[in-house]
């Protein structure tokens, strides 16, 4: 049995939102300006009602005072204040920015989304999450994992200087891709197990997630039906580029929308 981690955050949509979008994994960093670029004009024309970033949005977070710090950053609060003035910005925290601060996202007007979320429209529930948790076979990132989620470990790193904080961050992403590149193992996927129970326990026909970069639908049972919608990551610098948007239609409708060919 997986380990329940009700009660959980429900999110009610007001009954005028007509579109929903979700996106997550873009990694967004300074030295990587294609992916920003695709993003800010995303954020700027977008029609939807509402925009809901599962995860990863920052390839990584030191703290909320690395935005008074760095102009990159202000750029995307800068980004992110301009479209939740039109709209419904909301934001769950992934495996790269779990340190993103409430204060960060106030001055945005972004929501703060818990993980997992229950988003009720179009008269459905669908299940929000950014999905790391549900990689069940991945059991050294989940000790990781469990270890930096708790607030004494958050509270230690973040009375360190930022100087330490961006030092120590660089020394775990080294480490990170020195893995990959000597590693020939296939990255865990979120467990259809953990993603049923999770289902079951919210009341919730459809769970929504990032993390894994394996954007698809699957299948979780039919009678009741279950489905696990999985978001793409975002690499406008890539060979095959990537920026896709999931949105959800008020009539049921469910696309995918490729920002880049």
């Amino acid at each position: 049995m997986i380990a329940t981690v009700l009660p959980l955050q429900v999110f009610e949509a007001p009954e005028t939102w007509r579109t929903v979008d979700f996106i997550s994994d873009l990694h967004l960093q300074e030295n990587e300006t294609a992916t920003f670029e695709v993003w800010q004009a995303y954020m700027q024309n977008t029609t939807a009602d509402a925009v809901f970033i599962l995860g990863d949005l920052f390839e990584v977070w030191v703290g909320d005072d690395a935005a008074d710090q760095h102009v990159f950053l202000q750029k995307c609060a800068a980004v992110l204040k301009a479209c939740a003035s039109k709209r419904q910005v909301a934001f769950m925290r992934g495996n790269r920015d779990f340190l993103v601060g409430s204060a960060f996202l106030n001055k945005c007007h972004v929501l703060d989304l818990q993980d997992p979320t229950v988003l009720n429209f179009a008269s459905q529930k669908w299940l929000l999450s950014h999905g790391d948790a549900g990689c069940l076979g991945d059991k050294d990132y989940q000790s990781f994992r469990q270890v930096v989620r708790q607030a004494h470990w958050q509270e230690d790193f973040l009375a360190k200087t930022l100087t330490e904080r961006e030092s120590i961050a660089r020394q775990l992403r080294s480490q990170s891709e020195i893995l990959k590149k000597n590693s020939s193992a296939v990255y865990a996927d979120v467990a259809d197990e953990w993603s049923t129970q999770m289902l079951q326990e919210a009341g919730a026909t459809c769970l929504v997630h990032g993390h894994t970069h394996r954007p698809a639908l699957h299948s979780l049972s039919e009678a009741p039906l279950m489905q696990r919608y999985v978001l793409s990551d975002w690499d406008a610098a890539s060979i095959r580029p990537r920026a896709e948007v999931l949105r959800w239609h008020v009539e049921g409708k469910v696309e995918r929308i490729k920002l880049l060919s």
